[in-house]
Parts: C-alpha cells; sequence; structure tokens
C-alpha cells in the first residue's frame, strides 16, 4: 500500500512539470519558433511557488490549524515572488509575454498589466496547497482502514477466545454424562471431541475457512450430542447443496446449534431438534428449530454464544446477511441467511 501511495505521487509531480513547463514552451516556440532558456527559468519561479505550499506551508500551518500565519505568509510569499519576477529576473520574457497576451485581445489587461502573471503564479500556488490536501486526506484515509481492519481483526479474536471455552465446556460436561454413566461411548466420544478440538486449535485461527470443514465440524459436534442424550430419534440434522469449493467464518453456524441442545433437552433426555443447511450458489440459508424444554436458564453465563455470533456477523457480513430469532408455541427457531465469500 505504501508503494502504490509513493507511485500515484510520482505520477501527479510528472503531471504537475509537465503544466509547469507548457507555458514557457507554448509561448516561446509561438514567438520564435524556438525554445529560449530565459523563457524557462523565468517561469521556474511558479515551481518554487507550488512546492513551498505543498512541502511546507500547507503541513507545517495549515494542517496544524495556523491558518493566520498561513495567510499571512502565503500573501507575502505571493508579493515577493512576484515582484522578484518583475523587477529582478530578466525582463525579455515578461515583455514577450505580455505581447502575447495583448495580441489575445485582452482589453482588461492593458488597465492591469500584471495581471495575468499574477494569475499564473496564484494557480501554481494554490495547486500546491490542493496537492498537500490530498496527500494528508490519503494517508489520513490510509491511516483510518489500517486502524478499523485492526481493531475488526481485534474483536473477532476477543469473540473467538468467548467462544471457544464456552464450547469446550458444554463439551466437557458431555463426556462427563457418559463417564457418570459408565457408557461404552465415552471413549468414542473423547475422540470425537479431539477432532473437534483439532479444528478449533488449528483451523479456526483462519478469517475463512472451506465450508465442508465446518460442516464436518458440526456433524462431529452433532455425533458427540447425540451419544449423551438418552433420546436422540428426534434429532435430525439435514446438508443440501454443493458446498465445495465454498468459504465461511469458523465457528459462525455453531452457537445456534449449541443452544439447540441445551435448551432443547429435557431432564430425562429427550430431545427434539430439527436442522438444515442449505446451499444454492453463492447463498447459505441454516434453519435450526427445537422444543424449549424445561431446562431453566442461567441468567448471567447463557446467550455468550449468540451474542458473539450477532456481533460478528455484524463485522464480516454488515450488509449480507439476515438473522431471524423467533419463539412461538412451545418452539425456538433461528434462520440464517448470508451471501458466502
Amino acid at each position: 500500500m505504501k508503494r502504490s501511495f509513493r507511485i500515484k505521487e510520482v505520477y501527479v509531480h510528472i503531471i504537475v512539470w509537465i503544466c509547469l513547463l507548457s507555458i514557457p514552451i507554448t509561448i516561446s516556440t509561438i514567438e520564435y519558433g524556438e525554445l529560449r532558456s530565459n523563457f524557462l527559468y523565468r517561469f521556474m519561479v511558479n515551481p518554487l511557488l507550488l512546492y513551498s505550499n505543498y512541502l511546507i506551508l500547507v503541513p507545517f500551518l495549515l494542517l496544524k490549524k495556523k491558518i493566520s500565519t498561513y495567510i499571512l505568509v502565503s500573501l507575502a510569499l505571493l508579493l515577493l515572488l512576484n515582484l522578484l519576477m518583475r523587477y529582478v529576473l530578466p525582463v525579455d520574457p515578461i515583455e514577450e509575454f505580455e505581447r502575447f497576451v495583448r495580441r489575445a485581445r485582452m482589453p482588461k489587461y492593458r488597465r492591469f498589466p500584471h495581471m495575468v502573471t499574477a494569475i499564473i503564479s496564484l494557480a501554481f500556488f494554490l495547486l500546491g496547497g490542493v496537492l498537500g490536501l490530498t496527500k494528508d486526506f490519503y494517508k489520513r484515509d490510509k491511516a483510518s482502514k489500517e486502524k478499523e481492519s485492526k481493531q475488526k481483526e481485534t474483536e473477532l479474536q476477543f469473540l473467538r477466545a468467548q467462544l471457544n471455552p464456552h464450547f469446550l465446556f458444554n463439551s466437557l460436561n458431555s463426556i462427563y454424562s457418559l463417564v457418570r454413566n459408565k457408557s461404552n461411548d465415552a471413549s468414542e466420544a473423547v475422540i470425537t471431541l479431539s477432532e473437534l478440538m483439532r479444528y478449533m486449535l488449528y483451523e479456526a485461527k483462519q478469517e475463512f475457512v472451506p465450508l465442508i470443514k465446518e460442516i464436518d465440524y458440526i456433524k462431529n459436534f452433532v455425533a458427540l450430542q447425540r451419544l449423551r442424550l438418552s433420546d436422540s430419534e428426534n434429532v435430525n440434522l439435514k446438508i443440501s447443496g454443493d458446498y465445495n469449493n465454498k468459504i465461511v467464518p469458523p465457528l459462525l453456524l455453531i452457537p445456534f446449534v449449541e443452544n439447540a441442545f441445551k435448551y432443547g433437552t429435557d431432564f430425562k433426555g429427550r430431545t427434539d431438534i430439527d436442522m438444515r443447511i442449505e446451499i444454492a450458489d453463492d447463498q447459505l440459508d441454516f434453519h435450526v428449530r427445537n422444543k424449549v424444554g424445561p431446562y431453566k436458564k442461567d441468567l448471567e453465563n447463557s446467550g455468550i454464544g449468540l451474542e458473539n455470533i450477532k456481533n460478528r456477523l455484524m463485522l464480516l457480513f454488515p450488509e449480507s446477511h439476515n438473522l431471524t430469532i423467533d419463539r412461538q408455541n412451545g418452539n425456538y427457531g433461528v434462520r440464517l441467511q448470508l451471501t458466502l465469500s
């Protein structure tokens, strides 16, 4: 990005110098049929005005809000250099330039003989100011975007850090239930959890992961939950569509699945959950619906995953997602629609 800015700045300076040289070259060529050196050094005063404003006055006075000092110094510099051009430098080019202007039929010029040269000097001085302000705007915009990007990444890392322990506690509770009941499925649950943790440690650190890996993660999670449930007959997970060669932010859907198992299971282990993931082109449509069991909600610790996912969606898909949550007739439903990268 820094190199790109320098290249653009070089192009701007090339254009400026073309403009600076075009006036004396044009006038000298028209008047004499050749380029005379005295025309060139006479008009080289204009770059001094331009770069004085661009490199000194704008950054050290105008951008530091020293407006009065900037105006006074600018007027003094313009007056000084115009006097220098008129009375100190050789007059040959000036006289030729004045004759050129008179032949262009500018009647007002006869009353104000120095008007055109003064206007040209002012134009180059103002151009220096415009370049200085543009450069400052570009730098501020770049710094703002970098700050926004770093802030966004910091927030995402914080949200992931919140999510991972939350998931781990829930999974360990599931395995603890199997071990306590001396279930033969406990060893399989440990293996499944290791697969889940491997994904979280090595894959979920990335900003985006293949959608197929995220779906495998959800499948493993559901399999782990089924092992601990005494009645998982009504736990359904249906996946349709082509989800190869697509990417998605990691751990995006799992909080909804977690909450479905957490709040959709009664004290006897009966669970009624319906989950559907549909992919069509670049659109992902996720549904999860569960019956609300008698689980007593922990007002202090519940909803961490849900708040995480809302914040992440606002950061990653600010205008390309739609999240709907409803609760009616003893059912809790979530639908998430988003455009995949």
